[in-house]
């Protein structure tokens, strides 16, 4: 795979509004972004760490993966991202090596990027997304 760095870290929150308050007040960050993704009934908002970015997932639905992951295990690390050229022949080696994927082909995600999932029974317990900026 042609893995160039984290895209970001994903983390699960019943409100954006409350937790951006530890983030911009506690540390320092800033939120540069708040984006309701409606495929994914979720509302996301982007703070950025060097090249790394933190993406805050509150779920719009209660029927939503997010509002689910809420439920069963809390709020918290949800998925890791990583920023990949290629996402489609990712997707293909990654069935090859035997891995699960949620998603067959890319789909939209927030700040325009295509995504894929990998399930986290066959990547050790870690949700992990591939995203590309295919408008670079």
């Amino acid at each position: 795979m042609d893995i160039s760095h984290i895209e970001h870290i994903g983390i699960a929150v019943k409100s954006i509004e409350e937790t951006k308050k530890y983030y911009e007040g506690v540390l320092g960050l800033k939120c540069y972004a708040i984006e309701e993704v409606a495929e994914q009934k979720v509302k996301t908002a982007f703070f950025k760490v060097g090249q790394t970015k933190i993406e805050l997932l509150e779920p719009t639905s209660e029927d939503s993966t997010v509002a689910k992951f809420i439920e069963n295990k809390g709020e918290g690390i949800h998925h890791i991202a990583f920023c990949v050229n290629g996402i489609e022949k990712c997707l293909s080696e990654a069935e090859l090596a035997g891995l699960r994927l949620i998603d067959k082909a890319p789909r939209k995600g927030a700040e325009g990027l295509s995504i894929a999932f990998l399930h986290p029974k066959s990547t050790f317990g870690v949700l992990t997304e591939m995203c590309e900026n295919k408008n670079k």
